[in-house]
């Protein structure tokens, strides 16, 4: 994809990845890091930062302040839309169609995301679905 030609990356960020990039430096970092640089526009909705809150709460055991930090950290950089279709597409975890659906409002280019579910899928409604690396190389490449 050349930068030049079109203006604007747009990309949805799975709840892992936004995890990842919350506590670690690696790959999810740099991809938010973009998103600060105004390089890529990161989409979210309300369902998936649900998701992020519970997770961070439940699994991570983070309280209220820390999650609210983030939170408005997120909402610097990406924007909030509303879904408006629902899909099934993947059976095995319901939770993952929120991404896909968020995808679909957003017209995303990429869904970026670590969960086996949505990478093995690898392109959905012509959105490209990657890892955190791959998405990395392919923006690396384009930039040069």
């Amino acid at each position: 994809m050349n930068l030049e030609k079109k203006k604007n990356i747009n990309v949805v960020l799975d709840t892992n990845v936004f995890i990842s990039s919350i506590f670690w430096t690696g790959n999810p970092h740099r991809i938010v890091e973009l998103a600060l640089d105004k390089t890529i526009q990161v989409y979210t909705s309300l369902e998936i930062l649900t998701e992020l809150e519970r997770v961070l709460k439940n699994s991570f055991k983070q309280d209220t302040q820390f999650i609210e930090r983030q939170i408005a950290l997120i909402l610097e950089y990406a924007l909030v839309i509303q879904t408006n279709q629902r899909v099934e597409i993947i059976k095995e975890d319901q939770d993952d169609n929120k991404i896909i659906e968020c995808a679909l409002a957003a017209k995303a280019d990429y869904i970026i995301s670590g969960d086996h579910h949505l990478f093995d899928l690898k392109e959905i409604f012509e959105i490209r679905i990657v890892k955190p690396k791959e998405f990395l190389e392919e923006i690396n490449n384009s930039i040069s």
